[in-house]
């Protein structure tokens, strides 16, 4: 109910720039909860082609910019949430994250490779052929692995159409990660299914990121999840070889969380209070004076961001009350601000969120990269 009032203020969806943004960030979060992750300049960077020259570094961008690619491919594939379940499907995610995209030398690991894979062992998207260990938890075993994947996608990409393909969501997310399929990189692999899940089911699709959430939870995702990989903690308990109690503890957390992200959005997302923050961005740059913007830019920015759409120049001009050269010259120092986009010199404009517009137009959705953007002001 809560993501449908969401996806009501926008019924038309949002503008390709926001779900990048959210892609991108996406890609931050997720790959933060592995402790390996490049900072939001830096994916700023990759996806314009600039990877840098430290290897380290240039390793974190290329994963940064497999995730956003691969988020990109799954969206495009519009699976159904049960094709979503297959075990093609969750290899084929792993394929996309770590294959190695642009490797010139042909040979080794990818450049987005997780750190410390083994060369002997690593290959994108298929099941891993030893044991492992993960701090208390004994993945199963190898062999195992194809017939636990095929009853995971029977048990869960079967569930009952509604409420219960959401709980089924959540429960699915551990596990995959309590079978721990791969080498490595399976949490970003199972982050990456369950969004894709959450997205087919049309629960505001674009506008909210349960991946957020889970990176801002401190260390309860992955107590919850420990907690899961418990076998049953009484006769009561003991249903199957895992704690029913702890599953459901588990599902409570998940639930938490993205109840939490959409009602944040929400916020972030309503109406009146966009207009209420541009105001306060352009008060800021009026007295600042250094980037021209005026106050007048007002009612058709917002405007803008209500419609996610987009108008002529023309237009947003005279929305603006100023004389035609005043308005040409405020719209050109819009553009230069990244607080209007357009995909032609004489096109047509549509709203922006510059990075170093966050703190104003959506605060907190994403403090490091405000943060980043206020250093890269000084």
């Amino acid at each position: 109910m809560e993501a449908a009032r969401l996806s009501g203020a926008f019924p038309g969806g949002v503008s390709t720039e926001f779900v990048g943004l959210l892609q991108s960030m996406n890609a931050y979060y997720s790959n933060k909860i592995e402790g390996e992750h490049a900072s939001p300049l830096q994916i700023a960077q990759a996806l314009l082609g600039r990877f840098s020259h430290e290897a380290e570094t240039a390793r974190l961008q290329h994963l940064a910019v497999a995730h956003i690619q691969t988020e990109r491919w799954i969206q495009e594939s519009s699976l159904l949430p049960a094709d979503l379940y297959a075990a093609h499907t969750v290899r084929s995610i792993h394929s996309h994250l770590f294959s190695p995209w642009g490797h010139e030398d042909g040979g080794g690991l990818p450049p987005g490779a997780p750190s410390g894979t083994n060369k002997a062992t690593y290959s994108p998207g298929v099941l891993r052929t030893c044991d492992v260990v993960i701090g208390h938890h004994v993945a199963p075993g190898w062999q195992c692995l194809e017939a636990l994947l095929q009853q995971w996608a029977k048990g869960y990409g079967t569930a009952r159409p509604g409420e219960m393909q959401i709980v089924a969501a959540a429960a699915a997310h551990h596990r995959l990660l309590w079978m721990h399929p791969f080498v490595d990189g399976n949490g970003r692999v199972a982050r990456l299914q369950t969004l894709a899940v959450m997205q087919s089911l049309d629960l505001a699709p674009g506008l909210w990121s349960p991946l957020r959430g889970l990176a801002r939870s401190g260390g309860r995702y992955f107590q919850r999840l420990g907690d899961a990989d418990q076998s049953g903690l009484d006769d009561l308990d003991a249903q199957g070889p895992l704690s029913e109690r702890m599953l459901v503890a588990w599902i409570d957390f998940f639930l938490d969380v993205w109840l939490g992200e959409v009602r944040f959005m929400q916020r972030m997302l309503n109406q009146q209070e966009m207009l209420g923050r541009l105001s306060a961005l352009l008060a800021y740059e009026t007295q600042m004076g250094k980037r021209g913007l005026r106050m007048e830019a007002l009612r058709p920015l917002h405007y803008l961001f209500v419609t996610q759409g987009s108008i002529t120049r023309g237009d947003f001009a005279r929305m603006t009350g100023l004389g035609e050269r005043t308005a040409t010259t405020l719209i050109g120092k819009l553009l230069g601000a990244g607080l209007l986009l357009s995909d032609s010199p004489r096109g047509a404009v549509r709203f922006g969120v510059p990075m170093d517009a966050l703190r104003f137009l959506l605060p907190n959705l994403w403090p490091e990269a405000e943060a980043a953007a206020c250093r890269s002001d000084l």
